[in-house]
């Protein structure tokens, strides 16, 4: 297939930055706040019934494994974390993305979601897409006044944490809605529980993953959606070479990858099957060696993701790689063959 340096370059960037931890976090640790328990699990609740995002016309969605519980309430999974229950302070990852739905065409979606809890105050940070290019920011801040935690011998639980939009978090949602938010308009109203047990070892969510909110940039094919099932009529998954499932410590597989098809015509559409990862692993999908997209490894660590095959794409052999985004696992592909439309 035709490269893109340039686009590669952008896309590749784009997706790796939503995917990472973020230069954020990091100096929230450099603070010199230690915080004493490991979460692993938990959830955080958002209800936004009677917010300034219902009274403009904006609706709050989510991708997996968030779950939509009702029309204006939502819940993250804690994908893990810390907390110190005698301080009250918490920094969570969350699970899944926050989708805003208006009256436009496009969607706004932050992924990467943390909560930082901290005293009288916290924040709610992700991270999206503008104009081609990763940003981070600050999207809400959270009141925790009135709301002390309630403290358990395996988990802490904070309810009545609400949410308000700081300024830029305001200014991002003014420039995708075209309506007006100001800063300090609500968001609505948090109930968080970070499980941290007596293991203090990381858990896993256990729903079927999927990230969305990186866009392609210079792209000039589009794919059926990440997490996407192989086509029944597409034939047997065809093997990469010597990817028969290995052992891991701690009872994972190493990571193997599959194509649905071993050969087809340009201009057709292939599926690439990874199994193997860990579950809610963020894969980016590069073929050819240019990254173009994405997909969560669901609760069994399996990901499928189809893709079209560019009309002009050169005869011959092409490879599709699986990468694990912060490179936690080694990259793995598989090869097809490509013939020109009969």
């Amino acid at each position: 297939m035709a490269k893109r340096p340039g686009a590669a370059a952008l896309a590749a960037g784009a997706l790796f930055a939503l995917c990472c931890p973020t230069v954020a976090a990091a100096q929230v640790r450099a603070e010199g706040e230690t915080l004493s328990r490991e979460v692993s699990g938990g959830s955080a609740s958002w209800a936004t019934g009677g917010s300034a995002l219902t009274g403009r016309g904006v609706s709050l969605d989510v991708t997996r494994p968030a779950v939509r519980a009702s029309a204006d309430r939502a819940s993250f999974p804690a994908l893990g974390g810390a907390a110190d229950p005698e301080s009250g302070s918490a920094e969570l990852e969350l699970g899944g993305a926050a989708r805003f739905e208006g009256s436009g065409a496009r969607s706004l979606v932050l992924a990467g979601l943390r909560l930082r809890l901290a005293g009288a105050g916290g924040a709610l940070y992700g991270r999206t897409v503008v104009d081609g290019r990763v940003r981070e920011l600050a999207l809400a801040e959270v009141a925790t006044a009135g709301a002390d935690p309630v403290v358990r011998a395996t988990a802490v639980t904070w309810t009545g944490l609400r949410a308000s939009l700081t300024v830029e978090g305001a200014a991002l949602l003014s420039s995708w809605s075209g309506a007006r938010f100001t800063a300090g308009d609500g968001l609505g109203v948090l109930a968080v529980t970070a499980e941290t047990g007596e293991t203090g070892e990381t858990g896993e969510t256990g729903e079927t993953g999927e990230v969305e909110g990186a866009e392609e940039a210079g792209g000039t094919g589009t794919g059926t959606g990440t997490g996407a099932a192989a086509p029944e009529s597409a034939g047997s998954p065809q093997a990469s070479p010597g990817a028969a499932a290995q052992t891991r410590a701690g009872g994972q597989e190493k990571p193997t990858v599959a194509v649905a098809r071993a050969a087809l015509t340009a201009g057709a559409e292939q599926t690439v099957i990874g199994a193997g990862f860990t579950p809610g692993a963020v894969v980016l999908v590069a073929i050819d060696g240019d990254t173009r997209y994405q997909a969560v490894a669901d609760a069994r660590g399996g990901i499928a993701r189809s893709f079209p095959v560019y009309a002009n794409a050169f005869e011959g052999e092409h490879t599709v790689e699986l990468t694990v985004a912060g490179g936690e696992q080694r990259a793995q592909s598989a090869r097809f063959g490509v013939e020109a439309p009969h």
